[in-house]
């Protein structure tokens, strides 16, 4: 029944995000802390228009376009890349000044019972106003783990094999994610491990050196195999208020034409290049 779900384990948490339908199905707990708002999930899709030559990946590739317009506008965002596609969440509210922002470059449609139905700014000009002009974001320290990661999927037929293994990895096979975080500073090392199961597609963040644990014949990468490594940012928590920290990341590395990964968590965001 769960349509969009992602589980991230990070050193100081895990982090859910999921759909109405899934969240309903959540047991009450004092130690889950909801954020207060509810998000919608925005989906950039190509449309032939791509500029030739342009090999960036991830959340460069919408930047310039999608990017850096909201973070203009004052929309605070959340960033999910998977191996399929890069998710944008916004909160509801802020969904006016979204397609005020984003109408005259994309054609913006919205999920209807399973059928994609055209918007236009006239379905949601009630009460828009043009927001202020938003401030500098702060300038967040950023830490480079020396872990190296690699970027997966798995075809969903495939997936109970090794739900065991993921199970054990997230959950058991070590330290919970408060004591590691006390326990060690050191940057030799980070704990990350990221799953999704979003409309079927299933995707991957984990460590080169827990990847050996699974069968590699049911691991799915990109033809080159690259690893990758990790750009962490903040030195507190950010909250989910602030804007302009995604674009101050994917902005720099889409002029340098560097391809990223970007996973937004309750507490701080990750680039992996």
């Amino acid at each position: 029944r769960c349509k969009f779900f992602s589980l991230t384990e990070t050193p100081e948490d895990y982090t859910v995000m999921l759909d109405e339908e899934g969240f309903k199905e959540l047991p009450p707990s004092e130690f889950m802390q909801v954020a207060d708002s509810t998000w919608l999930v925005l989906s950039v899709l190509p449309n032939g228009r791509e500029p030739p030559g342009c090999q960036a990946t991830g959340v460069t590739k919408i930047a310039r376009s999608v990017i850096a317009p909201l973070a203009e506008h004052h929309v605070s965002v959340l960033m999910l890349s998977t191996y399929q596609t890069d998710f944008i969440l916004v909160r509801e509210r802020d969904l006016p000044v979204v397609i005020h922002t984003l109408a005259g470059e994309f054609d913006i449609y919205k999920e209807e019972s399973g059928e994609c139905v055209p918007v236009t700014c006239d379905d949601v000009s009630n009460g828009f106003l043009k927001p202020k002009p938003a401030a500098s974001p702060t300038l967040h320290p950023v830490q480079s783990p020396q872990t190296r990661f690699c970027v997966l999927t798995v075809a969903p037929d495939t997936l109970p094999a090794i739900a065991t293994m993921l199970i054990d990895v997230l959950f058991y096979s070590h330290s919970p994610p408060w004591e590691s975080a006390t326990s060690s500073q050191d940057l030799d090392s980070i704990t990350f491990f990221s799953f999704s199961l979003i409309e079927g597609y299933i995707s991957i963040v984990m460590d080169a050196e827990t990847q050996k644990r699974f069968p590699s014949d049911l691991l799915l990468t990109s033809s080159t195999g690259e690893l990758w490594r990790m750009v962490r940012i903040g030195g507190q928590p950010l909250g989910f208020d602030e804007c302009g920290i995604v674009a101050q990341i994917a902005e720099p590395l889409a002029a340098a034409d560097i391809s990223a990964y970007y996973i937004s968590t309750f507490n701080f965001d990750h680039a992996l290049v």
